[in-house]
């Protein structure tokens, strides 16, 4: 998925679909398709072991914690998942100014071998029964290996795709991105749900529950390879040209610094779309089965219901920021949390299945407004010569403060308070201050990327 970029530098190999019509970048519609492809794959591996490991959270709680109370078990284990995102700023600042400076595609590559390895070895480590103390201890080692990596996942693949893609399509190519978070999403937690409906207890402890971790190592050489066939984007290329032909290291003083007002943007929209998204796909699994007793097989099954409804939205929405703007569709996503999360709760409260589809399909379209507008958004925030090692550093540090944490928050809460509500309320504060930074935002909608050229589409089969 490349694209035809006007001024290719001698030093970077970009031979496929190019050529110069002024100062624009002409796409290949079918390089672009490509370079979606593997981008999202990477991303969809990445959610692939988020939806098993919520999916099965109270089963690893059994297996790794020795503690006859289940709320301790369940806590101990997103303990375990949160810490992840602990080091996850400490991934960005690696992996992100290393993607401005030797080029996107080789620190994407990197984050696939290392995402999959860390994934791959949970399925391997011996049960608390077996080992002791050092079963949570390699489950930690791995879950942080697994935090370090996706710290350069997630903003390396949204500029990614964002680099290749034509100004006016740049919305719907980049929804795919987070097509591929619910694919994996899905298939991870579609795989734990008809394990848990086939096998016994006893199996799923013993033994099923590693099966979906070591699906990963096969995904990941899949990833690795479609990765490595790709070429550098054309806005980095661009950039290299003018460095003249140099890869200058940017100062993290520069992507910080410099772009502090950019950042508390970016925090602000990640902490809204990380938060309500972790407490749909990763806490409410948990929260259907620990918390309202709801039926394991039934409350897994709605779920993927609705993420699948949210998959067949996805691209729709994706292409409607391309026409209405990034801020309208992110804002509408702000207004209906802010609204809407005490009436869906109170809805999932009741327990009935209507009931509990309804309040979930009704949070998850709300999501799709950010997972449609987001990669998009969130690229255009910062020029080319940052974008990779600020927006990592901006989304990084967002998500391991709010994010990832929200189901080891929410559960600690309803459990110092006993309320029931506090999802939703929880769900209300990230949608004010999401608000806000909207109302701060600058439509990107249409074009070019900052410190980019505009990006044209060009006609299918076009020669290089």
């Amino acid at each position: 998925m490349s694209a035809a970029t006007v001024t290719a530098p001698r030093s970077v190999s970009l031979t496929q679909g190019r050529h110069r019509p002024g100062d624009a970048t002409v796409t290949d519609p079918a390089l672009v398709r490509r370079a979606v492809k593997a981008a999202a794959l990477g991303n969809a591996m990445e959610w692939f072991d988020f939806g098993v490991y919520s999916y099965i959270a109270v089963t690893l709680g059994k297996v790794f914690f020795p503690s006859g109370n289940p709320t301790a078990q369940l806590l101990s284990t997103f303990g375990a998942f949160a810490a992840a995102f602990l080091v996850r700023p400490l991934g960005g600042m690696v992996f992100g100014p290393l993607g401005d400076r030797v080029g996107r595609q080789k620190v994407l590559a990197v984050t696939m071998i290392m995402m999959a390895a860390g994934t791959f070895a949970i399925g391997l480590i011996p049960s608390y029964a077996s080992i002791g103390v050092g079963a949570p201890l390699l489950l930690l080692a791995a879950r942080l290996v697994q935090g370090f990596s996706t710290g350069g996942e997630y903003a390396g693949a949204s500029t990614f795709i964002a680099e290749y893609a034509p100004d006016r399509r740049r919305g719907f190519l980049g929804s795919w991105l987070e097509f591929g978070t619910l694919a994996g999403y899905i298939g991870g937690a579609g795989l734990v749900t008809l394990m848990t409906a086939l096998l016994s207890d006893a199996d799923l402890l013993t033994w099923g529950w590693r099966v979906p971790f070591l699906i990963a190592g096969p995904m990941g050489i899949i990833g690795l390879y479609l990765r490595l066939r790709l070429e550098e984007t054309p806005a980095f290329a661009a950039e290299v040209e003018k460095a003249e032909a140099s890869r200058p290291k940017v100062p993290l003083r520069e992507m910080v610094a410099g772009q502090w007002k950019a950042l508390l943007l970016c925090m602000g929209l990640v902490l809204v779309f990380n938060v309500t998204d972790y407490m749909l796909l990763s806490y409410m699994p948990s929260y259907l089965t620990s918390e309202l007793h709801y039926d394991e097989t039934h409350g897994l099954l709605v779920v993927l219901g609705v993420m699948a409804l949210m998959m067949v939205v996805q691209p729709f929405a994706g292409a409607l920021t391309d026409r209405v703007g990034r801020r309208p569709v992110i804002a509408a996503g702000c207004a209906g949390f802010l609204f809407l999360s005490v009436p869906a709760l109170l809805l999932i409260r009741q327990g009935s299945l209507a009931a509990v589809g309804l309040g979930m399909a009704a949070l998850g379209l709300l999501l799709v407004c950010f997972t449609a507008a987001m990669p998009a958004a969130l690229p255009a925030l910062f020029p080319t010569r940052v974008r990779y090692g600020s927006l990592s550093i901006g989304f990084n540090v967002s998500v391991s403060l709010f994010g990832g944490t929200t189901p080891l928050v929410v559960t600690a809460l309803i459990g110092a308070t006993g309320n029931m509500m506090m999802p939703a309320y929880y769900m209300m504060a990230a949608a004010v201050i999401g608000g806000f930074a909207v109302w701060r935002m600058t439509e990107s909608a249409g074009r070019p990327l900052p410190g980019s050229a505009p990006s044209l589409e060009g006609a299918p089969g076009d020669p290089a």
